[in-house]
């Protein structure tokens, strides 16, 4: 049976679905669902590229800011918790870092995978094994010194679509001989995600509301104990997110290498996404303990943690293979301009004195200084 004919029925069954439940049963849906399934997602073969797909330098840069957390905590044992870690690349890439530059921590880590994805987990069983282990849940893991990380997690939680007309109203997904769009009163809780981070939302504006979010970073805060969180993401503030050219949502899907904002076709075969609202997250990050260090976009944070430098001693290393330098030249345009200015890199912290880190040297106070009004 295919998927889309699984959503049809269930609709019939149980009258129009919220879009929240609809997304979340186009993306995860067992076997099926887009994260579920066998079929390739991530680079040439995929529908999209992920910054440790790009360069194993991502990787690196992580965890050189990693290793000053680390020193930060009194070089103590250290967990690394990942959420949804895709075939397992960054993990890869951060390991393989460490293991080769700081061995002291290295030999005093643990690294913790928490994957919803079957088919992801099985991908990173294959080629990931010491210092490794999964689990279905935070809450799973033993008390948490360390750093907690996401690389383009959030945007891939399922979404209530909500539209302002004379009262907040939800969009629910009806079938009519395709999918069709109804709506219906908002409920309190997706009002109150408004009021509470101060945005007003003119007449006719649609937009996306994550309450997954909002609910991941409270479990987030309260199993860490001490320690950081990085949350890497493509988004921005409330105050970019609900500009008048962001009327129509941010909401957009992808299927090889192909944009497009219509999440009614193609259902399992695509990825779908929205932008991370970092405002909420520094919000009820804060409510629930935890400190905001900072953001800034994705180049200035890995500029800054030195992966020019540490990619031309790489090249050095390699010196004479000219295709290996055409593609680093590639990847790092990709990485640094194209991605690197897209996407965002939030760090919060809980349990420990602030201290500046070296990742947030290029912060922009201007741009992050108050999220709560932003």
């Amino acid at each position: 049976m295919l998927l889309s004919e699984i959503v049809i029925e269930r609709i019939r069954t149980e009258g129009p679905l919220s879009f929240h439940d609809f997304m979340e049963m186009v993306l995860y849906y067992p076997e099926l669902g887009y994260y579920n399934s066998l079929q390739n997602k991530i680079g040439a073969n995929g529908d999209f590229y992920t910054s440790a797909y790009l360069s194993a330098s991502f990787g690196a840069m992580i965890g050189r800011q990693i290793e000053e957390m680390w020193q930060l905590l009194d070089k103590k044992p250290f967990k690394i918790i990942e959420y949804g870690a895709g075939t397992g690349l960054l993990c890869h890439d951060i390991l393989d870092y460490l293991k080769n530059n700081t061995p002291s921590l290295y030999d005093n880590l643990t690294y913790c995978i928490i994957e919803k994805s079957t088919s992801m987990l099985e991908m990173q069983k294959k080629h990931l094994s010491e210092k490794v282990s999964w689990y279905a849940t935070i809450h799973d893991i033993p008390e948490i010194d360390g750093c907690i990380i996401s690389n383009e997690l959030v945007d891939n939680f399922s979404v209530h679509q909500v539209i302002m007309e004379d009262q907040l109203m939800e969009v629910f997904v009806d079938y009519k001989d395709s999918f069709v769009e109804v709506l219906k009163p908002a409920k309190k809780e997706l009002v109150d995600y408004f009021d509470t981070l101060h945005v007003q939302l003119p007449k006719g504006f649609r937009t996306e509301v994550n309450l997954e979010a909002v609910s991941w970073i409270r479990d987030v805060a309260k199993s860490l104990h001490k320690g950081y969180v990085i949350t890497i993401d493509y988004g921005g503030l409330s105050s970019d997110l609900y500009k008048n050219h962001r009327s129509s949502g941010t909401l957009l899907c992808y299927n090889k290498h192909h944009k497009n904002s219509n999440p009614y076709q193609f259902i399992g075969e695509q990825d779908i996404t929205t932008h991370t609202n970092f405002s909420a997250l520094s919000y009820w990050g804060l409510q629930s303990g935890m400190e905001c260090c900072g953001m800034v976009e994705q180049a200035n944070f890995l500029l800054a943690l030195g992966i020019k430098e540490y990619q031309e001693l790489a090249l050095k290393n390699n010196r004479g293979n000219l295709q290996m330098a055409m593609h680093e030249s590639l990847m790092n345009y990709r990485l640094l301009i194209d991605m690197g200015m897209k996407f965002k890199v939030l760090i919060q912290q809980k349990g420990i004195p602030k201290h500046s880190l070296l990742g947030l040297k290029f912060l922009n106070t201007s741009g992050t200084g108050s999220f709560l009004k932003n």
